[in-house]
C-alpha cells in the first residue's frame, strides 16, 4: 500500500499546533478563545444558561460551569458589548437601563462577570444533552463528568423517574432526541449511576446509559405498537416469593393524544428492560402517577403515595396491592366510588351538617384541580374547604398545579412540596415551594423558587420538577431538584441552544429566610 503523502504545510502544522493530526479536540488550543465566566454573586459558582449577546445579535450561552469560549471572527481583539440575560438572574443596568458589559476580547484572555440571583433556588448544571461542558473543554478546563460533550448520542430528554434497585441508582427518561436523526427513542430511555452516597450532587455525575448496537439509547419499555410509551410510578417491591422487583405503570399513546394501551410492567434483569406484566382496561380513572414516595402511618402500615397533582393518591406498599387498581385510595371529598375527570359533573360527599367529608376512599379519585376550580367558581364549595388550596404567600394568588413531588424532610420536620404551576407567569415554567405536617395537607402557602419568565417575550417551560431526597445533604438542609427545560408550551419560538429539551439540576438551601411561610389561616 502506498504511503499517504502529507503536504509540507500540513506537516508543519502538526508539529507546531498541539492536537492536530492526533484527533484531539479543540481544547488543545485554549489560547485561541476569550474566556467569559459568569458567576452567581451570592455563591461565586458559575451560572449555566446565561445568554451573552453582542450588538450584532451573536448569542452565546454559558455551559454548566458558567463559561463561554468566545471566538468570533471579526470580533476578536476588540471592545465588544455583551448583553447579559438569564432566567431567574439579572445583571445590573447602567444609566440607560441597559444590562451588559464591554469586554476586551483578547485571545487567551478572560473576564469574570457577577450576576444577581433572583431565584431562591440556584441553577447548577445540566444533566442531559449535548455540550454540557462544551466551553470548559474548549478552554482546556477540568470538568467533573466523564462525558462532557456527548453521551450515547442524546441531544434532548424529557422528565425523569428514579429507583434504587440492586445496588444502583436508576434513571428513566421520557422521549429522547437523537443526534443522527430527527426522530429518537420514544419508549423510555434508561441509565444507571452509583448509589447516592458515592455521588457529589453539587458537582454532577455521569449517566451510564443502556444503549443499542448503534451506540444510541435503546428502548427500556419496548412494547410493540404505534405511539409512544411512557412509564409512571416506578417502585421497588418484593414479589410474592420475596424477591425484590422493580415495577411501573405504562401507557402506550399517541403522544399527548389518546391512550392506546395501558397496564403494568416489571423489570427484567436479564435483558435490562421492562416486560409487560399485566394489561388493564383502557384509560382507568385511577393509576400510579407522578413521583411516588413512601409513608409509614402511626399503625405501622406502609403506603406508597403518588402526586396527582397533590399527594392525594395512595396504595399499600406491597406487590398485590400495587398491581390492583381497586386497592388504590384517593384522599378526596367525592362520594365513594365516584370519579373526577375534569369533564363530567362530580358528586361531593357532605355530612349531615353540610361539611365536606375529606377522607381516604377506595376506588374514588382525588378531586381534579379543574373540577375544584369550577366548583369554587360556581359557589358549590369554597377554597377554605379544601386542603389542596395552594396560594402565593405574598398576596394570596391561587396557584393551579400541574404536578409536584413530595417527601419528608428531616431538616424542616415537614413534608416538602416542589410544585409546577400551570397558567402562571409562564405556561409551565414556574416552580413553587410549600410544606405541610402531613402529605394530605392542608397545603396553603407557597413561595416561588424558580422562574423562567424574565421578560414577556422570553418565557420558557420548566415542567416535571422533582426533588431527589436521596441527594439531600447537611441533614436535609440542602436539597437538589431537576426538571425539563423546553419551549414547547411557552409560546416562545426560539429554543435555547444546547439546553433545549433537557434536564437541569437546581440546588435549594432550606435555611434561606426567604422560604419562611406564614402561619396557616
Amino acid at each position: 500500500m502506498a504511503r499517504m503523502r502529507i503536504p509540507r504545510l500540513g506537516l508543519l502544522l502538526m508539529l507546531l499546533v498541539p492536537g492536530i493530526g492526533r484527533g484531539e479536540p479543540p481544547a488543545s488550543q485554549p489560547r485561541r478563545y476569550f474566556a467569559i465566566e459568569v458567576v452567581d454573586e451570592q455563591t461565586g459558582r458559575g451560572v449555566p444558561m446565561v445568554e451573552l449577546q453582542t450588538t450584532s445579535s451573536v448569542r452565546s450561552y454559558t455551559d454548566s460551569a458558567g463559561l463561554v469560549a468566545f471566538d468570533e471572527p471579526g470580533l476578536m481583539n476588540q471592545k465588544v458589548f455583551f448583553g447579559v440575560a438569564a432566567h431567574g438572574y439579572e445583571f445590573p443596568p447602567d444609566g440607560f437601563g441597559i444590562r451588559g458589559a464591554v469586554l476586551e476580547t483578547t485571545p487567551g484572555g478572560a473576564a469574570r462577570l457577577k450576576i444577581k440571583r433572583i431565584n431562591i433556588t440556584e441553577r447548577i448544571y445540566r444533566i442531559t444533552g449535548q455540550g454540557i461542558y462544551r466551553d470548559s473543554v474548549l478552554l482546556g478546563r477540568r470538568v467533573p463528568v466523564a462525558q462532557p460533550l456527548l453521551n450515547a448520542g442524546v441531544t434532548g430528554q424529557d422528565g425523569t423517574l428514579n429507583a434504587i434497585y440492586r445496588g444502583k441508582l436508576y434513571w428513566f427518561y421520557g422521549d429522547t432526541n437523537k443526534l443522527s436523526y430527527a426522530l429518537g427513542n420514544f419508549s423510555m430511555s434508561g441509565a444507571t449511576t452509583e448509589l447516592p452516597d458515592r455521588i457529589d450532587p453539587s458537582a454532577g455525575f455521569t449517566l451510564k446509559y443502556f444503549v443499542g448496537r448503534d451506540g444510541f439509547v435503546r428502548p427500556m419499555a419496548p412494547i410493540p405498537g404505534e405511539g409512544v410509551v411512557w412509564l409512571f410510578g416506578v417502585v421497588v417491591l418484593p414479589d410474592e416469593s420475596g424477591r425484590e422487583r422493580m415495577l411501573a405503570y405504562f401507557q402506550r399513546r399517541r403522544g399527548l393524544g389518546p391512550v392506546l394501551e395501558n397496564g403494568f410492567v416489571v423489570y427484567n434483569d436479564a435483558t435490562d428492560s421492562f416486560d409487560k406484566l399485566k394489561d388493564l382496561p383502557l384509560d382507568p380513572p385511577i393509576f400510579p402517577t407522578g413521583y411516588p414516595f413512601r409513608v409509614k402511618r402511626d399503625d405501622g402500615t406502609e403506603y406508597i403515595y403518588f402526586t396527582a397533582p397533590y399527594p392525594a393518591l395512595r396504595v399499600k406498599a406491597d406487590w398485590k396491592s400495587y398491581l390492583d387498581l381497586a386497592s388504590y385510595e384517593g384522599y378526596t371529598c367525592l362520594k365513594p366510588g365516584t370519579r373526577s375527570t375534569g369533564k363530567d359533573p362530580v358528586q361531593l360527599d357532605r355530612d349531615a351538617g353540610g361539611k365536606l367529608v375529606w377522607a381516604w376512599k377506595q376506588d374514588t379519585t382525588p378531586l381534579s384541580p379543574k373540577d375544584q376550580q369550577d366548583l369554587i367558581a360556581a359557589g358549590t364549595m369554597t377554597r377554605a374547604e379544601s386542603p389542596f388550596r395552594l396560594q402565593d404567600a405574598d398576596g394570596g394568588k391561587p396557584i393551579l398545579l400541574n404536578n409536584c413531588s413530595c417527601s419528608w424532610n428531616e431538616y424542616r420536620k415537614k413534608y416538602l412540596m416542589i410544585a409546577s404551576e400551570v397558567f402562571g407567569a409562564t405556561m409551565l415554567g414556574e416552580v413553587w415551594y410549600s410544606e405541610a405536617d402531613r402529605p394530605e395537607g392542608p397545603w396553603v402557602h407557597a413561595r416561588k423558587i424558580i422562574t423562567h419568565a424574565n421578560k414577556k417575550d422570553d418565557a420558557h417551560d420548566f415542567y416535571n420538577p422533582v426533588h431527589h431526597p436521596f441527594f439531600d445533604r447537611d441533614g436535609g438542609r440542602v436539597i437538589y431538584l431537576e426538571g425539563s427545560y423546553v419551549n414547547t408550551f411557552s409560546g416562545n419560538r426560539h429554543p435555547t441552544p444546547y439546553y433545549e429539551y433537557n434536564q437541569i439540576m437546581y440546588r435549594l438551601d432550606l435555611s434561606d429566610p426567604r422560604l419562611k411561610l406564614p402561619a396557616r389561616p
